[in-house]
């Protein structure tokens, strides 16, 4: 059982209760939060939104074990941590990360960053 810090309300069960496609679209929630406060250029709040990505990622790891993209989704999870390490956090790189996490599937690959 995944110990939430920042979605204390939100249970793996009623994580896995959600589509993969809602999934993705609450992950991506985040990282439209932190392209925003990489405009502003305020890391510290760019990393307060993706430490809860990191949490929903996780999440959404522990629901996809048996899926045949488990593997893709861990990938993007080692490429977006990353990214959170790098000292220089460069705005074109994320939106790149960002649009291979809507990439995972065909409806949330419409949606425009």
């Amino acid at each position: 059982m995944i110990k939430n810090k920042f979605y204390r309300n939100l249970t793996q069960k009623r994580w896995q209760g959600f589509s993969e496609e809602t999934q993705i679209l609450n992950i991506a929630a985040e990282l439209s939060r932190a392209k925003f406060w990489l405009e502003k250029k305020n890391e510290e709040q760019v990393l307060n939104c993706l430490n809860r990505a990191f949490e929903l990622i996780d999440l959404t790891i522990y629901t996809w074990r048996q899926q045949k993209n488990l593997k893709e989704l861990l990938r993007f999870r080692e490429v977006l941590a990353q990214f959170y390490t790098n000292r220089d956090k460069n705005i074109e790189e994320f939106k790149k990360i960002f649009k291979t996490l809507l990439m995972f599937k065909k409806f949330t690959s419409l949606v425009k960053i």
